[in-house]
Protein backbone atom coordinates (compact mmCIF):
# COMPACT_ATOMS: atom_id res chain seq x y z
CA UNK A 1 0.00 0.00 0.00
CA UNK A 2 1.34 3.49 -0.88
CA UNK A 3 2.12 6.07 1.78
CA UNK A 4 -0.34 9.04 1.89
CA UNK A 5 0.71 11.32 -0.73
CA UNK A 6 2.90 9.02 -2.68
CA UNK A 7 2.15 7.38 -6.07
CA UNK A 8 4.45 4.18 -7.73
CA UNK A 9 5.83 4.51 -10.77
CA UNK A 10 3.99 2.01 -12.27
CA UNK A 11 0.31 3.56 -12.09
CA UNK A 12 -0.71 4.04 -15.47
CA UNK A 13 -2.12 6.96 -14.76
CA UNK A 14 1.06 8.98 -14.01
CA UNK A 15 1.94 11.00 -16.38
CA UNK A 16 5.40 12.03 -17.46
CA UNK A 17 6.83 16.00 -17.89
CA UNK A 18 10.35 17.66 -18.56
CA UNK A 19 10.70 21.15 -17.36
CA UNK A 20 13.42 23.82 -18.43
CA UNK A 21 13.01 26.78 -16.23
CA UNK A 22 14.86 30.10 -17.22
CA UNK A 23 15.34 33.51 -15.32
CA UNK A 24 17.74 33.99 -12.05
CA UNK A 25 17.46 30.42 -10.75
CA UNK A 26 20.69 29.30 -10.42
CA UNK A 27 22.80 29.84 -7.09
CA UNK A 28 19.38 30.19 -5.26
CA UNK A 29 18.35 27.22 -4.20
CA UNK A 30 15.88 26.65 -6.58
CA UNK A 31 16.72 22.81 -7.19
CA UNK A 32 16.83 22.00 -3.63
CA UNK A 33 13.44 23.76 -3.58
CA UNK A 34 12.03 21.70 -6.85
CA UNK A 35 13.25 18.47 -5.20
CA UNK A 36 11.28 19.61 -1.76
CA UNK A 37 8.26 20.50 -3.00
CA UNK A 38 8.33 17.42 -5.90
CA UNK A 39 8.74 15.01 -2.94
CA UNK A 40 5.72 17.15 -0.84
CA UNK A 41 3.79 16.35 -3.54
CA UNK A 42 4.74 12.75 -3.92
CA UNK A 43 6.17 12.98 -7.21
CA UNK A 44 9.65 11.16 -8.37
CA UNK A 45 12.34 12.28 -11.16
CA UNK A 46 15.22 14.36 -10.87
CA UNK A 47 16.34 18.01 -11.30
CA UNK A 48 19.70 19.77 -12.58
CA UNK A 49 21.24 22.77 -13.55
CA UNK A 50 22.22 23.27 -17.11
CA UNK A 51 25.73 25.04 -18.05
CA UNK A 52 23.02 27.12 -20.13
CA UNK A 53 21.87 28.51 -16.53
CA UNK A 54 18.48 26.81 -17.08
CA UNK A 55 17.34 24.41 -14.55
CA UNK A 56 15.79 21.01 -15.68
CA UNK A 57 13.52 18.46 -14.85
CA UNK A 58 12.17 15.27 -15.50
CA UNK A 59 8.72 14.23 -13.08
CA UNK A 60 6.64 11.54 -12.82
CA UNK A 61 3.20 11.34 -11.07
CA UNK A 62 -0.24 12.24 -11.06
CA UNK A 63 -1.29 14.99 -13.31
CA UNK A 64 -2.72 17.32 -10.91
CA UNK A 65 0.42 16.87 -8.38
CA UNK A 66 2.27 17.79 -11.85
CA UNK A 67 0.16 21.11 -12.51
CA UNK A 68 0.96 21.65 -9.03
CA UNK A 69 4.39 21.54 -9.35
CA UNK A 70 4.64 23.28 -12.71
CA UNK A 71 2.67 26.36 -11.17
CA UNK A 72 5.62 26.49 -8.14
CA UNK A 73 8.06 26.63 -10.21
CA UNK A 74 6.75 29.83 -12.13
CA UNK A 75 7.11 31.27 -8.71
CA UNK A 76 10.02 29.19 -7.67
CA UNK A 77 11.88 29.50 -3.89
CA UNK A 78 12.16 33.20 -2.82
CA UNK A 79 15.32 35.13 -4.57
CA UNK A 80 14.65 33.10 -7.76
CA UNK A 81 13.43 35.36 -10.77
CA UNK A 82 11.37 32.60 -13.17
CA UNK A 83 11.21 34.42 -16.20
CA UNK A 84 9.74 31.25 -18.04
CA UNK A 85 9.00 27.67 -17.25
CA UNK A 86 8.75 25.72 -20.89
CA UNK A 87 6.63 22.04 -19.76
CA UNK A 88 6.72 19.05 -22.35
CA UNK A 89 4.66 16.46 -21.92
CA UNK A 90 5.70 13.42 -22.37
CA UNK A 91 4.30 10.18 -23.99
CA UNK A 92 4.20 7.25 -21.76
CA UNK A 93 6.19 5.13 -24.29
CA UNK A 94 8.61 7.69 -24.88
CA UNK A 95 12.21 6.31 -24.69
CA UNK A 96 13.47 9.76 -23.92
CA UNK A 97 12.33 9.65 -20.19
CA UNK A 98 14.53 6.02 -19.61
CA UNK A 99 16.91 7.25 -20.96
CA UNK A 100 17.42 9.82 -19.49
CA UNK A 101 17.26 8.20 -16.06
CA UNK A 102 13.52 9.88 -15.19
CA UNK A 103 12.29 6.59 -13.70
CA UNK A 104 13.30 6.54 -10.10
CA UNK A 105 11.74 5.46 -7.01
CA UNK A 106 12.38 9.41 -5.46
CA UNK A 107 12.59 12.83 -6.42
CA UNK A 108 16.90 13.60 -7.12
CA UNK A 109 19.05 16.61 -7.42
CA UNK A 110 21.42 15.13 -10.31
CA UNK A 111 24.98 16.12 -11.82
CA UNK A 112 24.91 19.04 -13.98
CA UNK A 113 24.73 18.81 -17.62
Amino acid sequence: MNEPGKTENTDKADKKIRLEISGRVQGVFYRVSTRDEAKRLGLTGWVRNRRDGRVEAYVRGAEPRLELLIAWCKLGPSGAEVEEVMVYWLDEDDLEFENLHGDRDDFEIIATF
